[in-house]
């Protein structure tokens, strides 16, 4: 199955199969990092375990498993899905009949309104999952729809009003209550070392300069998996025999030796990249680790 993780990817694989995602509008409007879909048109029996870039609410009609984060659900009635781009996730179709609808969009959508950007869906430890009744599915499928047609229209300001269309489902969703019925895999040490494995590389490369590493301690990893450090240090541990820390500090160290023989980029530059404040934090980081200070290894 040819994945997707960029929302790019998304809208290059669908074009693929025939179908129109990306939609007409504005030229001055970020066109294609908001969209909306029915969902039955194109959705994949399997999803790959992976982290996408963008964030995606769904209206899920249809029986199957999310895999997320560490944890699992039986979705086994209509409900409505949060995803967050920093938690990797899975689906396993377990009906025929799947129906719905699903809209996604980057971070710079929702910036702009405070509504969004403070909602508690999209930050890390949330609950994803709510399971609806049919009033509920009813006037969700409803905002939906009004999504759909304004996709597709004229309106100068359209943008605007689907960003006003996702805070409404986001006030409808905060009047729910979330599903509270995971369940932990059996092997749950290698699920939670390979999903942290994952997202420590997914960081890189490294391409630019102006980017620094989100995700830089064993805390920030387990806030992304939802789950205790403590839990996640002991199974990482258990399943490597070394310790998260090294693992983050190892694959960081790999990276500024990359950046140092390939990039003229400059030491404090390389630095902020790696997540380091400071550059004396990095360069005494990395010299206790390859043995010489960042210049040195440079020449």
């Amino acid at each position: 199955m040819q994945e997707f993780r960029t929302i790019d990817d998304f809208y290059k694989r669908q074009e693929s199969l025939g179908y129109i995602v990306t939609a007409p509008g504005d030229s001055n409007t970020n066109i294609g990092r908001f969209n909306v879909f029915r969902r039955e048109m194109f959705y994949n029996k399997h999803t790959p375990y992976n982290r996408r870039d963008f964030y995606k609410i769904c209206l899920l009609i249809g029986e199957g498993t999310l895999y997320y984060a560490n944890k699992g659900i039986e979705i086994n009635k209509d409900a409505l899905l949060f995803f967050n781009p920093l938690i990797p996730y899975a689906w396993e179709t377990k009906s025929e009949k799947q129906s719905g609808y699903c809209c996604l969009f980057t971070e710079d959508f929702i910036t702009m309104d405070k509504v969004l950007s403070d909602s508690p869906f999209f930050k890390i430890g949330a609950d994803p999952i709510f399971f609806l009744d049919q009033s509920q599915v009813n006037v969700i499928s409803e905002i939906f729809e009004k999504m759909l047609l304004e996709i597709s229209g004229e309106y100068r300001y359209k943008y605007d009003l689907l960003r006003n269309y996702v805070a409404l489902i986001v006030h409808e969703a905060l009047k729910m209550k979330p599903a509270d019925s995971y369940f932990k895999y059996a092997n749950a040490s290698s699920r939670i070392t390979s999903l942290f494995l994952e997202l420590l590389e997914r960081q890189f490369p490294v391409d630019s300069a102006n980017y620094t590493l989100k995700l830089k301690t064993a805390n920030d990893f387990a806030l992304s998996l939802s789950v205790h450090v403590n839990h996640l240090n002991r199974a990482v541990k258990e399943i490597t025999g070394r310790t998260t820390t090294w693992h983050i500090t190892d694959r960081i160290m790999k990276e500024a030796q990359l950046l140092l023989r390939n990039t003229d980029w400059s030491i404090a530059d390389i630095a902020w990249s790696l997540g380091f404040e400071y550059p004396s934090y990095f360069n005494n980081q990395f010299k206790k680790h390859a043995g010489k200070t960042p210049l040195n290894y440079r020449k």
